[in-house]
């Protein structure tokens, strides 16, 4: 802590002594540079940070700087009051541009914002309110009381105070609530949606941060010029900016800074070799992209897992840190169950579910009593993922309706049905694979809606305070888990085990009233089972209702008060796990004579000799022989 604060002093000293050393014109060069590290933090924010592909933002720039000098010339406004609109206008046009982003992402998006920046650059080329082909000049410069920044060294002042603003902003974004949600929207959003992040309003978010920076740049751009012309705004210059944002680093901020500064500096020193020059931003971009894909910004941290992975053996992963181990999960505290005449939590009335001429669910009704733990059971294919999805709000059923706690959901989104109690996991896991594992916690835990983002531009100090409250019940919930010593991991370095563990905690930092739980035992040894069952049943005295999808029988027997049977999309059997193994259409859909002997029920034995019942098997037992291997994938769910 104490050598970062000392760097970071260090730095602070020689950017402010910087002007001393550097002639006119070099001086003018880093002007220019900072205007593109703002632009660049900004671009990282969307595409890096966010996830959203973004090659509009050059048109932010361009928004910010022609608003600026159409009100400063034609319209007769004082340069800050300019300054002011213009940024209010570009993040507007941000809005505008983020628009796409609800509807389509990937390389999609990015053609639709490439797109959008032609069309202002066609535009500010060809209208007479923007000068067309010669622009605009005569922009008034700002003024502050008793500086003259018609002295390119004394704005510099002024640029670097914006840049350094507009990083530590930055930062902040990134390293609390609203940047974990837009980082977990990068590395999953569908699992993002399910732990409660509004995905359409943050996928705004990420728009408009990237036109905030993009309208101040363009106003210090416009200020320090005093002139705006169509070819500062060009596509080149957007490409230019995109190879800043890859090579320095585009999930680093100040990784984005640097590539900025220094692309700049080194474009400058190449501009009587242009033509070649470009070339060769371009070939750097590609051994960027495939030899180092985090840039600059990443190379420290790639060095140390490729030392540390020499120090471990050359395995597929690196192990834990032998310091680390996975402690005892702490039981959560009883609480008294409700009355077996209380209101069913969850309602399925007759569900149908098509994809384009397949059935996947087949007029599928069942209820769910609140603390109870059910079981879903099927062969591969018979829809249970799919109804899971249907509850979730991941998919819409095509006829039906889906009620939960008393009110219809069948339509409701899965970030609102999470901020309702609906909590689940996934057959396939989906942790955010570039956050931690407290990371991964602290996007569930938070509650907070997309709406209150204003507390980021207007009180801080209550972002601060929320922060730390998350911060602390994260703590707890880690240690209840027995996680602890792998907070700061990354959870794909961890084994298989630990990461079905993190998905259930996961899962319960959202304090559902409604735990869906996708084959949780899917790929986990005896042991691992075993202590999964206890966790379970925890879960289920604490007050959270539990529906289970899962092939280990042993498991869904000793966990299980009702289990469903599925088959084909529809019901073919309900009831206790004695009733439902004894079915002969589940013997013959699902378990199949042969898994009768090993599945642990209470067996009928022939008149007249009646016989005991052999012991039920462990929590921990093996699944049956014949049943479907747990790891096994529902591919066509």
């Amino acid at each position: 802590m104490k050598f970062r604060a000392a760097t970071l002093g260090a730095l602070a000293v020689a950017a402010w002594l910087l002007p001393y050393g550097l002639g006119s014109y070099s001086i003018h060069v880093v002007n220019i540079a900072l205007i593109y590290a703002l632009l660049a933090i900004g671009m990282g924010l969307a595409m890096g940070v966010s996830g959203q592909i973004n090659l509009a933002q050059v048109a932010f720039f361009g928004v910010g700087a022609y608003t600026l000098a159409i009100l400063t010339t034609d319209r007769g406004y004082g340069f800050w009051a300019a300054a002011v609109v213009a940024v209010l206008a570009t993040v507007a046009t941000g809005l505008f541009v983020g628009v796409p982003a609800l509807r389509m992402q990937s390389h999609y998006l990015g053609i639709v914002t490439l797109g959008l920046a032609l069309g202002f650059i066609n535009w500010i080329t060809n209208a007479s309110v923007t000068g067309g082909a010669d622009g605009i000049s005569g922009i008034p410069l700002p003024t502050l009381p008793g500086i003259d920044l018609s002295s390119e060294y004394l704005y510099y002042y002024l640029e670097l105070v914006v840049c350094a603003l507009g990083l530590g902003f930055g930062l902040f974004v990134v390293r609390t609530s609203l940047g974990r949600r837009l980082r977990a929207m990068r590395d999953d959003s569908l699992a993002a949606g399910a732990m409660g992040a509004e995905i359409p309003l943050l996928r705004m978010t990420a728009f408009l941060l990237a036109s905030l920076y993009g309208g101040l740049a363009g106003v210090l751009y416009a200020g320090l010029i005093r002139y705006v012309a169509p070819e500062t705004f060009s596509i080149g210059n957007m490409f230019i900016l995109l190879a800043m944002v890859i090579i320095g680093g585009r999930r680093s901020l100040v990784g984005c800074v640097v590539g900025a500064i220094g692309l700049t500096l080194v474009r400058e020193w190449l501009s009587d070799f242009s033509t070649y020059a470009q070339l060769g931003y371009g070939v750097v971009v590609v051994l960027m992209v495939v030899f180092a894909p985090t840039g600059l910004a990443g190379i420290p941290s790639r060095a140390k897992e490729f030392v540390n992975r020499r120090r471990h053996g050359h395995g597929r992963r690196a192990e834990a840190d032998d310091r680390a181990r996975l402690r005892p999960f702490q039981p959560y505290e009883a609480v008294e169950r409700p009355s077996s005449t209380a209101e069913p939590l969850l309602d399925i009335r007759s569900v149908t579910k098509d994809f384009r001429g397949l059935r996947a669910l087949d007029d599928v009704s069942l209820t769910v009593a609140p603390g109870e733990i059910r079981g879903i059971v099927g062969p591969n294919g018979s829809g249970k993922t799919t109804l899971f999805n249907v509850i979730s709000g991941f998919y819409r059923a095509t006829s039906g309706q889906v009620r939960f706690a008393g009110r219809t959901t069948t339509t409701a989104r899965p970030y609102t049905l999470s901020l309702l109690g609906v909590a689940r996991t996934f057959q396939n896991l989906r942790l955010f694979g570039q956050l931690t594992v407290r990371e991964n916690i602290l996007v569930a835990l938070d509650r907070t809606r997309t709406h209150t983002i204003w507390q980021y531009a207007l009180w801080q100090p209550g972002v601060v305070r929320r922060e730390r409250r998350l911060r602390r019940r994260a703590q707890e919930l880690l240690e209840r888990f027995g996680l602890a010593d792998f907070a700061e991991s990354a959870p794909g370095s961890l084994p298989y085990g630990i990461q079905r563990r993190i998905e259930i905690a996961r899962a319960m930092a959202a304090r559902p009233r409604l735990l869906l739980l996708d084959e949780p035992a899917a790929g986990l040894n005896g042991e691992e089972v075993g202590q999964l069952a206890g966790i379970v049943r925890s879960i289920r005295d604490s007050g959270t209702t539990v529906v289970l999808i899962e092939h280990n029988m042993g498991l869904v027997m000793s966990l299980c008060e009702r289990v469903t049977v599925l088959s084909g999309g529809g019901v073919i059997a309900e009831g206790t796990p004695a009733e439902v193994v004894a079915a002969p259409e589940v013997i013959e859909a699902y378990l199949g004579d042969s898994a009768l002997a090993d599945v642990p029920r209470p067996q009928p034995v022939p008149a007249p000799a009646p016989a005991p019942a052999p012991a039920p098997e462990p929590p921990g037992g093996s699944p049956p022989p014949a049943s479907p291997p747990s790891a096994s994938k529902e591919a066509s769910r």
